[in-house]
């Protein structure tokens, strides 16, 4: 006798690659076609300064450079000498008036505060001064 029902058989497992090959030209194209719609970015112009051979001619001395160093509590250094903070727009007038190329380097020691700095640097800028340098290393006070 034979059994009314006989055992299915076991069928192993495979991996189809077909399908798999068919989502990853899926995902493919998605990208290309995302990045193919994105906007280009905009950039902002930006004039850069040209080289002249007269330059170095133009170049202020060493003398004619005013360094003008902010220091705490309301006092600043012009050239080494200590003053009050309301004395730089007065000062910064004669020295605009007296200069052929009024330069100043505006400079702050490790107890200015930023604020400080940034009225220094409006007092220059409403004294009329276009050449205006600003020093980036930290100096101790009256330096």
């Amino acid at each position: 006798m034979t059994p009314a029902f006989s055992e299915p058989s076991k069928k192993k497992a495979r991996i189809e690659i077909i399908p798999l090959i068919d989502v990853i030209f899926f995902l493919l194209a998605t990208f290309i076609l995302f990045t193919l719609s994105l906007d280009k970015l905009q950039t902002v112009p930006v004039d850069l300064p040209q080289v002249s051979p007269n330059a170095s001619a133009e170049a202020p001395k060493d003398d004619e450079i005013v360094v003008l160093q902010v220091s705490e509590g309301g006092t600043a250094y012009w050239n080494r000498e200590l003053i009050a903070a309301a004395e730089i727009p007065a000062r910064l007038t004669n020295y605009k008036n007296s200069a052929e190329v009024p330069t100043v380097l505006i400079s702050s020691d490790t107890l200015a505060r930023y604020g400080d700095v940034i009225g220094v640097l409006d007092q220059v800028r409403l004294a009329g001064i276009e050449r205006i340098s600003i020093e980036t290393i930290d100096r101790p006070a009256g330096r």
